[in-house]
């Protein structure tokens, strides 16, 4: 009994250090760069051409789907080693650490060769011709070559993050991009004395940033891991543990591929509403993300404390932990929203002067109040119910509201009701408040506790439940 006290003491410990703030500020950081990043490379393209904008963005399309695929390893690793962790198993953690990489490497080697051989097919796929094709094919040879260093990079990222170093990633996804900026103006424009390459400059950027990244994360999952991952751990695979792994993985990427889906077709919707009402999409669909940054932080933060609590047997503090996070990210989202409301049309006016355009996007705009305060119930409670190993359910809920609620919901706003764009984001809106709703008696009927991961013996379960920090 002394020994189960110790280890309850151990488990309640390492809850008290892992607050939501010190995970979440990272992330946060971390997310914010990588948005901006994107920015600065379009920048710096679009001083080459217009098309090689265009090419390397068909491009991006299609290996952003690639790097979905991976997030099926990397994500349900994470969060099978964060219950593994809080159950103080600390060698099986390590176990499902090197089976997912290993796992995560086969895959992108996979997805390398498919780039490099069938990459020109794929972008024919998408009808792009041209000067466009040239360079997108360029680049996607290169990048989507190179994909299995991501594929890599995914798996000890997400296992680094759950060991609650959030910090350290963040630190190193900075390095990475500073490397990132620094490679693109020497190899995009030629300076240092290298060869101007243009899109192939920034492409060869891109992957050895991330090969870097990549000798650093390594180094740095040896530093942090409490068991060493050893050798063995990579070739000998256990089914047990991939079987866990893809229990949360698979159900995690089938719900974003749904979701992708049903912003492409909504994407189609409004190609019949013209090139301006497209442009404004681009336009207040980026203002958006930066609303719902602060959400995925927390989100990200709470599904990893929750995997801890679940793994501790500590459910009370996890289900009460999940409802004060959705508090916190509401009133970031509200406030942040408000904030963007009132700058909406000088906002608008940073990427276009196009009257049409800025009074599109100021429109829809106001109506991201009612959308992302939906959208960030169901990031922080979605990442909750798949940190406890529930992750079906909210494959099975997306399905019946974006594919049959959402989807017909927008072709009558749009095109029977004529509102246009704004139908577009009221269909969206009513979507993810249906599922916030459903997601929030999910979580509060307790359902989620008969998907845990990780086995107790008799003695674990016959112990208390240590008492909420």
């Amino acid at each position: 009994m002394t020994a189960i006290s110790s280890n309850q003491e151990s488990l309640r410990s390492d809850a008290q250090d892992l607050k939501l703030i010190r995970l979440t500020w990272p992330i946060f950081l971390e997310l914010f760069l990588f948005m901006l990043m994107g920015s600065v490379d379009t920048l710096m393209l679009s001083s080459v051409s217009d098309n090689a904008v265009s090419g390397v963005g068909a491009a991006n399309q299609i290996i952003s789907i690639a790097i979905l695929v991976l997030e099926v390893i990397g994500h349900g690793a994470a969060i099978v080693v964060a219950q593994y962790i809080g159950s103080k198993k600390l060698t099986e953690a390590a176990q499902v650490t090197g089976n997912a990489i290993t796992l995560n490497l086969a895959v992108g080697l996979i997805l390398s060769v498919i780039f490099l051989v069938f990459g020109g097919h794929l972008l024919s796929l998408l009808n792009i011709q041209g000067e466009i094709y040239d360079y997108a094919r360029s680049y996607i040879s290169i990048v989507g070559g190179g994909i299995f260093l991501q594929a890599l990079i995914n798996a000890l990222a997400a296992t680094i993050r759950t060991h609650g170093y959030t910090k350290e990633t963040m630190y190193v996804s900075v390095f990475m991009n500073v490397i990132h900026v620094v490679g693109n103006y020497a190899l995009i424009f030629g300076h240092f004395g290298l060869p101007k390459l243009g899109v192939e400059g920034a492409a060869i950027s891109t992957v050895g940033s991330r090969f870097i990244c990549l000798l650093i994360f390594f180094w740095l999952l040896y530093r942090v891991s409490e068991v060493r991952v050893d050798f063995e751990y990579y070739i000998k695979l256990s089914k047990h543990f991939i079987g866990k792994i893809l229990r949360i993985g698979i159900p995690s990427a089938m719900e974003s591929m749904v979701y992708h889906s049903c912003q492409l077709v909504f994407t189609l919707y409004v190609t019949y509403l013209g090139a301006e009402a497209m442009a404004t999409k681009q336009y207040a669909g980026n203002i958006s993300s930066y609303i719902y940054l602060f959400s995925m932080a927390i989100g990200m933060g709470t599904s990893i404390i929750v995997g801890r609590l679940v793994g501790a047997r500590r459910k009370d503090d996890a289900y009460k932990r999940v409802f004060d996070s959705v508090k916190w990210a509401l009133l970031a989202t509200i406030v942040i929203d408000v904030i963007i409301i009132i700058f909406r049309v000088p906002l608008m006016g940073i990427f276009t002067d196009n009257p049409e355009i800025i009074r599109l996007g100021a429109q829809v705009l106001l109506l991201s109040l009612v959308l992302e305060t939906g959208r960030t119930c169901n990031i922080v409670i979605i990442g909750s119910l798949r940190a406890a190993g529930d992750a079906k359910f909210p494959v099975y809920m997306g399905l019946i509201s974006m594919v049959c609620m959402s989807l017909p919901l927008g072709y009558l706003l749009v095109f029977q009701l004529n509102l246009g764009l704004a139908g577009v984001w009221l269909a969206i809106a009513a979507d993810e408040w249906t599922r916030a709703v459903i997601m929030y008696f999910r979580w509060k009927s307790r359902a989620w506790e008969k998907h845990e991961l990780v086995e107790h013996d008799e003695e674990e379960a016959g112990a208390q439940p240590v008492p909420a920090v």
